[in-house]
């Protein structure tokens, strides 16, 4: 053929394709176009209130980004709430958003029509750290992790608290006496990744041990890489284009600290297969648990790196904030030490810390006014509807396309006073003797998403309480103004909880 010939040829070919492919895009634009309109009047789907924003909702993401750094993120996110009502949609970079607090919307999102969405660029914000485990995957991936971990959030395991009891008297000896103030939440966040880590590893990485060499700096890389991560889910769809300063280096050394207990682990488990197939573990350990399942070391520690980072900064959040409301309230501290005293002295025991009522309350309280994960979101994989948000009342189901991002907050549901009374923004423990919300309340996620340690992070919480209420009979805040927020990949206090505490 001719070289004039095959140029004529291939321009025809071009032309063609070309054609071909404007017909394609145009025949799937067109028949979505009708099939997504039947199923908004199949619905009933009505428009939600649509958020006012510039090009590419650039001010609103400015905004945000501005709130996040003044520490008034969530109040940024209840405003707008208040503004536009229970639901509202926003086309940020191109990325079609919804946001919403309607208990309805959350419950569908999570359980009912769970199928229809996943976690979103979750991966590229929290993979570098995390991997690929039970909080950054979705499908059958995350349906074997969460199979591998359940079975260790068994009651015996979460029962034994003789390991909290550890843990409690060495952060015991960093509490001052002499009245002087100590900044408890640091403490909370050490004491928790010493639980944690002997839990997880069967071996605590000792951070809260007065000689700062023996805690190997894991501690302080974890919080680093943590706070990187936390900085990359505000950047979106842009994460992968973010690298913090020194956060390379600081997950690097974490996964090469944890990589030497899952060695162990794997280790331990093959000598044990091939000398003893019926002996018993002396002990428990999570890891080695997990080794019976999997051999495969990348997955062991993306497992436990998943586990560690909610059991650690789940309980230590709830105990900072906690502890940061009790020390401005002296009546509900001494109805706290009226039911403390009725253990006259003795250790609790899971039974018992089940049975303390108003320290109970005093949890849920916390976990509603300042819920450690307040702020989620899901990715539709297809097109689906949102029970209500829509019209001019907001009553009308949503029409969710594919490829939306549902953005839902916990923390603004917490405050709606519609919901909890007028009194709402109030740390209130008694309204829990008569409150008995449904998906009104979410403090460990919902559906089967749900936290699986839920229970170990309140027993612990329950029982750091319950002995810092034994050792001291009073407590003094020594934090002047009002409690604000600090949003990395849980939400503590910003300055901390410093209080003076009073020995008995």
């Amino acid at each position: 053929m001719a070289d004039g010939s095959r140029s004529h040829f291939y321009l025809i070919l071009l032309s063609v394709l070309a054609v071909c492919s404007a017909s394609y895009f145009a025949f799937t634009g067109i028949t979505t176009y009708f099939r997504r309109r039947q199923i908004k009047k199949q619905n009933g789907c009505e428009p939600p209130p649509r958020y006012p924003h510039g090009l590419l909702g650039l001010d609103f993401i400015r905004a945000t980004l501005r709130e996040a750094e003044r520490k008034k993120m969530l109040d940024t996110s209840r405003a707008r709430f208040d503004k536009m009502g229970g639901t509202y949609s926003a086309t940020l970079s191109l990325q079609p958003m919804i946001f919403t607090h309607e208990p309805d919307n959350i419950k569908t999102v999570l359980s009912i029509k769970f199928k229809d969405y996943n976690l979103g660029n979750r991966k590229n914000s929290l993979g570098p750290l995390l991997g690929e485990g039970i909080f950054t995957t979705s499908g059958e991936h995350w349906h074997s992790s969460r199979s591998m971990i359940r079975p260790n959030f068994a009651r015996d395991q979460v029962a034994d608290l003789g390991a909290f009891e550890r843990h409690f008297k060495l952060m015991l000896r960093k509490i001052p006496r002499d009245g002087s103030t100590v900044n408890l939440q640091d403490l909370f966040f050490l004491m928790t990744i010493d639980s944690a880590t002997e839990f997880l590893f069967g071996e605590s990485v000792h951070a809260l041990k007065a000689d700062a060499s023996t805690t190997n700096g894991f501690a302080e890389a974890f919080n680093h890489a943590q706070n990187m991560a936390a900085r990359r889910i505000r950047a979106g769809k842009f994460a992968v284009f973010f690298h913090g300063k020194g956060e390379t280096e600081a997950i690097k050394f974490c996964h090469e600290f944890v990589d030497q207990f899952v060695d162990q682990a794997v280790e331990y488990r093959r000598k044990l297969d091939e000398e003893d197939k019926g002996a018993v573990d002396e002990k428990y350990v999570f890891l080695y648990e997990l080794a019976k399942t999997t051999k495969d070391k990348k997955r062991l520690r993306d497992e436990l790196f998943n586990v560690l980072l909610a059991g650690r900064d789940t309980t230590a959040s709830l105990l900072s904030n906690m502890f940061f409301e009790i020390a401005k309230r002296p009546d509900i501290w001494e109805k706290l030490q009226a039911e403390v005293a009725q253990l006259n002295g003795e250790i609790p025991s899971y039974e018992t810390l089940r049975n303390m009522k108003y320290l109970k309350y005093c949890m849920n309280e916390s976990l509603r006014i300042h819920p450690v994960v307040p702020l989620n979101s899901r990715l539709a994989v297809k097109d689906t509807v949102l029970p209500r948000g829509g019209g001019a009342d907001g009553k009308s189901p949503v029409f969710v396309e594919k490829g939306a991002l549902v953005s839902y907050s916990v923390y603004s549901m917490h405050h709606r006073k519609d919901i909890y009374g007028p009194d709402a923004d109030e740390f209130r423990p008694e309204r829990w003797e008569a409150l008995r919300p449904s998906w009104e309340y979410l403090p460990f996620n919902g559906g089967p998403r749900i936290c699986l340690g839920q229970q170990y992070a309140l027993t612990e919480a329950g029982f750091v309480t319950t002995r810092i209420l034994q050792e001291f009979k009073g407590i003094e805040s020594r934090d002047p103004g009002p409690w604000v927020e600090s949003l990395s990949l849980t939400l503590s206090s910003h300055g901390g909880t410093n209080v003076s505490l009073t020995p008995r």
